[in-house]
């Protein structure tokens, strides 16, 4: 059974939580974790704000700008022409580029639980027992560098918890989210990931339970 270590707001190890095999202790897929990745970041993407004009966009050229023959010059058919100043831009960026990517859930599952395996065969997961205290960012921060994490801290809670949501808003090396909201981005982004030990046991509720639901 995988187990993830459990700590208090002092820094004090007080044991080890069982957590699910089937989210913890999923086969490592780096291809799927990537996939997932990709799509992410896409459907985050905005709109490309530069958007230029067809030769169909532009107003005017109803008419020939000058006589087919006896001018010198190349004949041309309307002044909405791209190589015409003040025609249609042939090529040109348009903000109507759609960025989104299609994953299957279930594959963004296995890959959000590659993801979570991997981080606790690196021993990048740990759990608090409870946080108590006021919504204050310099007792939360003080907390976290009594717990065994290197460098930034993705923190999980089980609901919304504005102690430590608001407490660790202003730490720059940490960042906190509802453990429904957990995605393969902020896994991929942040060393460590500090489970509310609650948050555990929710996990399971949010990724796995509803799933067998909808299969039955």
């Amino acid at each position: 059974m995988a187990k993830v270590a459990l700590y208090n707001q002092k820094g004090d190890k007080k044991g080890d939580v069982t957590v699910s095999d089937a989210i913890f202790a999923a086969k490592f897929n780096e291809d799927l974790i990537h996939q997932a990745l990709v799509r992410q970041l896409a459907n985050a993407r905005l709109g490309m704000i530069a958007h230029t004009k067809t030769r169909a966009e532009v107003r005017g050229g109803g008419r020939k700008p000058f006589r087919q023959k006896g001018t010198g010059r190349a004949r041309q058919g309307s002044t909405r022409s791209p190589q015409q100043i003040g025609g249609g831009v042939a090529h040109g960026p348009r903000n109507n580029r759609n960025f989104k990517k299609d994953m299957p859930k279930k594959q963004r599952r296995l890959a959000l639980f590659s993801a979570l395996s991997a981080k606790l065969g690196e021993n990048k997961i740990i759990a608090l027992d409870k946080y108590e205290g006021e919504v204050k960012t310099k007792p939360f921060a003080e907390m976290l560098k009594k717990l065994p994490i290197e460098k930034d801290v993705l923190v999980v809670v089980a609901e919304k918890n504005e102690l430590i949501q608001k407490s660790s808003s202003n730490i720059p090396f940490a960042k906190s989210l509802l453990v429904n909201y957990l995605n393969i981005a902020d896994l991929q982004k942040y060393d460590t990931v500090l489970f509310e030990e609650a948050a555990l046991k929710k996990i399971e509720e949010v990724f796995i339970e509803k799933t067998s639901n909808k299969e039955e």
